[in-house]
């Protein structure tokens, strides 16, 4: 019933290099070459992406032209076909001029020569690493490194398929940074030095823009619902949430009708916050007087926040700006992205419960999730409904985004598996990780490369993608192992 509101797309630029020389030389060459670069762009397109094709660049003359055609176009990634040898002047005006990672794609179209038949034209065809040490070489040389090059086959390589494809997915987040508009609504919870972010400083770093919103802004939005809006939200949570009975803890108790009304409600005004202000994400955190309309609609976001999340628009807590990001990093990946934070250890059978209370992903959930009524949000004023869920069992990848000294970002990025097992019934979200070669190993290790206390949560192992994708935005990152 939820769809996605922000799709994952990007554009990815795609040029061919070769040697002019070779066109006189060998009659048909270049006809054969262009029949390969066709197929490697329909390799490309298969990924979900637009692919701007520049054809064949040949010259430095060429590689200008070209170039100033990339900045018009300002594609996310751009991949440089080496169908055959060709010198470095054909490449490095787009490196110098593009400020665009670039990954150089080395695919034969032969497995191996026919020995047998070879001559200097079947070479040619599958020439396609001789010039990769000079283009790498002298991208060192121009201070501007290559982001990665895929060495391999052009036909039926599954390996190089999938270095592709994880570029084309690094392409999506490069593509949802850009120009993203996160908001910040209402103030850092009190004392949570680790929440401080300068908004200049993380537009500068990740190309966003920080909307600041004041808390009246949904207010506003929130007194224009309808009665037929409420109705109509009312029923598609109560499609995708189960309201069960309470258990062992007081706080909580099954679903009410006033709060799961306040929470059809207040899902259907942050609808209407995200267009209105043309949102890709939101950090908030407000208290409000007691029994204030503005206490009283901070209060009942979570439910919206959730289906927001499950949309792509990240939802988060506690006015967590670099959590908010590294969720819509995972989002873009599609991978998840959960507001997540470390809960007790349980050092009988070596896990430790990992989740939070407020925003979830509900796409990477475990069955529906639940909505309890809680009485109180402990540590925070209000009562409502909140989320529970267990996530995915399997692989999971936390990546958190903290700051050093000298307010430079870093990327805290860590992989452990999720295992199905109770989780206890508070009405926050909770699931199993374990973490090699145990959990108190890993997690000292973790808490020691000086990261925020929250960070996002999503399935499946993409630590090296994730790092990949600190390395073309100029963000320190760090991969947790012991």
């Amino acid at each position: 019933m939820i769809k996605r509101l922000k799709e994952r797309t990007a554009r990815v630029g795609l040029f061919a290099v070769a040697h002019s020389t070779y066109w006189n030389q060998f009659e048909g060459l270049y006809e054969s070459l262009c029949r390969y670069h066709k197929d490697a762009k329909d390799m490309i397109s298969k990924n979900g992406v637009e692919v701007i094709d520049y054809g064949i660049v040949d010259s430095s003359e060429s590689a200008f032209e070209t170039a100033r055609k990339m900045q018009g176009d300002m594609p996310d990634v751009i991949f440089c076909n080496m169908i055959t040898y060709a010198t470095s002047s054909a490449f490095t005006p787009i490196l110098r001029e593009v400020n665009v990672p670039i990954i150089l794609l080395a695919l034969q179209p032969r497995s191996g020569l026919d020995y047998t038949k070879a001559n200097t034209f079947m070479q040619l065809e599958n020439d396609n690493i001789c010039s990769v040490p000079e283009f790498t070489g002298v991208a060192i040389r121009f201070g501007k490194k290559v982001a990665d090059v895929v060495i391999g086959k052009l036909y039926e390589d599954r390996q190089t398929q999938e270095e592709i494809s994880e570029w084309c997915e690094i392409a999506k987040v490069l593509h949802g940074l850009r120009g993203a508009r996160i908001g910040l609504m209402g103030h850092v919870l009190e004392a949570m030095y680790d929440m401080h972010t300068d908004p200049t400083a993380a537009a500068a770093a990740f190309g966003i823009h920080v909307p600041l919103i004041e808390i009246d802004d949904v207010v506003r939005l929130y007194q224009t619902v309808t009665e037929a809006e409420i109705k109509e939200r009312t029923a598609l949570i109560c499609g995708e949430f189960d309201m069960p009975d309470p258990v062992s803890d007081p706080i909580t108790r099954k679903l009410t009708d006033s709060d799961l009304y306040d929470a059809a409600k207040a899902s259907v005004s942050l609808d209407k916050l995200v267009e209105k202000y043309n949102l890709s994400g939101l950090a908030y955190y407000y208290e409000g007087m007691e029994d204030s309309i503005q206490r009283k609609v901070a209060s009942s976001f979570i439910a919206g926040n959730s289906i927001l999340n499950a949309q792509g628009i990240p939802m988060c807590g506690e006015f967590d700006l670099k959590t908010c990001i590294a969720m819509l990093i995972m989002d873009r990946l599609n991978i998840g992205g959960s507001f997540a934070e470390f809960h007790p250890f349980d050092f009988d059978e070596d896990f430790i419960l990992v989740g939070h209370d407020g925003p979830h992903h509900i796409a990477i959930a475990d069955g529906k999730p639940m909505l309890r009524s809680l009485t109180k949000y402990h540590g925070k004023p209000g009562a409502g409904a909140s989320v529970e869920f267990k996530l995915k069992e399997g692989s999971i990848t936390m990546l958190g985004i903290t700051q050093n000294a000298a307010g430079g970002f870093k990327f805290v990025i860590g992989e452990g598996i999720s295992q199905k097992g109770p989780i206890p019934p508070t009405g926050n979200t909770n699931t199993r990780g374990f973490f090699e070669p145990n959990t108190r190993d890993f997690i000292k290790k973790w808490v020691m490369e000086g990261p925020t206390h929250h960070y996002a949560l999503g399935i499946g192992h993409r630590a090296e993608t994730i790092r990949k994708i600190a390395d073309v935005i100029g963000v320190e990152s760090v991969i947790v192992k012991v």
